[in-house]
């Protein structure tokens, strides 16, 4: 058996005999892990999941197999993204709360930096041929990986007719009358509350994503390593959590109402994206039409077709896909000119940073407070009924946002006008390669960009 706290040193990343046990990294070493993997987390939760489930369980051999999974079954059952509360949470477990902010912190901050950057060149140039062609190509490939993804969801989370009837009303719900997507989530999680006591079996709960077989070497937090002595559980301890967090965020939010008033658009994307990280049960694409329903229909932080674009930028970047948010600060802060139009990149950026820091900021407070909770028992961690029934209502939800982004790529001007045959045509394309060909979603958007910047210059 391991010890429960044992001696740091130097990280190896080569692969370990199976019969010696690792030696822990330092601190050094999980930041530059961290740090790493920031910038190569590509793939969506699924994908980022099986990268630190490589790096950390089969090649490095931090963590085990049984405990990587059991932090995983916690985190998919809380709202934000996933992969970047599982680094928070393995970060946070082997060094403490430094080592939870700092590796949920470099999961993110890459992706910042290089939306920023996009955002920059898309407000900025975004009429250049070049780009405005690989766009064009790009956003017909996107509405191909929502409605993939609503597949994916779907698949895994419809196992019951009573669930495909969740699915079906919350779709129609968002789609006829526009139901907001708070209430969509309310609703579905008090009907499986009351179908988990009618009908437990329809509400079964559904698995997390898969990680690879069982079989490890010995991990410096294994099976049976005991729980470091700071991830006790101590109600002391979770109420200091909460209030630190609860205090950060009620600084951040006074500073910025403070600074420019509560009719500001930095202190309504404050608000509002508190919010939104209250709702991504489900991932990115779940929480994507009540951002639309904020950012475009309320706020008027953004166009309908930039909403598009942005989630094609946040496609092509490391990172949580939630990190479209960013996007969507930064075009709301240079379209509204918060500091004039001699200062639009610095409002884009702030807005972007401040978005981010509200939607990321809950997703800490989760893990820091509730992981002792969860090592106080290593039993499998279930879904719960109501959370099943949410995850049904999401996959409606999506299918209705893969249907927006449908309408607006094939007919940019309306039922009225003529469809899009050249962007049918790339998103059949794309749809075909991801269903039937299992290609993954960088090469799609990859080959769409191309083809869009082709078909644009040779017109």
């Amino acid at each position: 058996m391991n010890p429960a706290r044992p001696k740091l040193a130097a990280a190896t990343e080569t692969r370990i005999d199976s019969h010696v046990p690792p030696i822990a990294p330092t601190r050094a070493a999980a930041f530059r892990y961290w740090w790493k993997l920031g910038w190569i987390s590509f793939g969506g939760p699924a994908g980022q999941i099986a990268i630190m489930h490589h790096d950390l369980v089969e090649r490095m051999h931090w963590i085990s197999e049984r405990r990587f999974l059991h932090a995983l079954n916690y985190c998919m059952v809380l709202p934000g993204p996933e992969a970047q509360q599982l680094a928070t949470y393995i970060g946070w477990l082997m060094h403490r709360t430094w080592g939870g902010i700092v590796a949920g912190a470099l999961f993110v901050l890459p992706s910042l930096f290089v939306l920023i950057a996009l955002s920059w060149v898309y407000m900025a140039h975004g009429q250049v041929p070049a780009i405005a062609g690989m766009l064009y190509g790009i956003k017909p490939a996107v509405t191909a990986i929502v409605l993939h993804a609503a597949w994916r969801i779907g698949t895994r989370a419809l196992k019951s007719p009573s669930l495909w009837a969740i699915a079906a009303a919350a779709f129609v719900a968002i789609f006829a009358f526009a139901a907001p997507f708070p209430a969509i989530v309310l609703a579905a999680g008090a009907l499986g509350a009351l179908g988990g006591k009618l009908a437990p079996a329809q509400f079964a709960a559904v698995r997390a994503h898969s990680a690879g077989g069982s079989a490890h070497a010995p991990a410096i937090i294994d099976d049976d390593t005991p729980t470091p002595k700071h991830a006790l559980f101590r109600a002391s301890r979770l109420a200091a959590v909460a209030a630190v967090g609860l205090a950060l965020w009620g600084a951040s939010f006074a500073a910025l109402f403070v600074m420019s008033g509560g009719d500001s658009p930095l202190t309504q994307m404050g608000w509002f994206f508190t919010k939104a990280a209250l709702l991504t049960f489900g991932g990115a694409y779940a929480v994507l039409p009540y951002v639309y329903q904020g950012a475009v229909e309320t706020y008027g932080w953004l166009a309908p077709p930039q909403m598009i674009d942005g989630l094609a930028l946040g496609e092509t970047t490391p990172g949580p896909l939630i990190m479209v948010v960013a996007f969507v600060g930064f075009v709301g802060g240079w379209t509204k000119q918060l500091f004039g139009p001699e200062h639009l990149f610095l409002a884009g950026a702030l807005a972007a940073t401040v978005v981010t820091w509200f939607t990321f900021l809950p997703s800490f407070l989760f893990i820091l407070a509730g992981g002792p909770l969860v090592e106080s028992t290593h039993g499998q961690m279930k879904f719960t009924a109501p959370l099943s029934a949410i995850t049904a209502a999401v996959v409606g939800v999506i299918v209705n946002l893969a249907l927006f982004f449908a309408y607006h790529v094939l007919w940019p001007q309306g039922f009225n006008a003529p469809v899009d045959w050249v962007s049918l045509l790339i998103g059949a394309s794309a749809t075909m390669a991801l269903f039937r060909f299992k290609v993954g979603v960088i090469p799609v958007i990859l080959a769409c960009g191309l083809a869009g910047l082709a078909i644009t210059l040779l017109h």
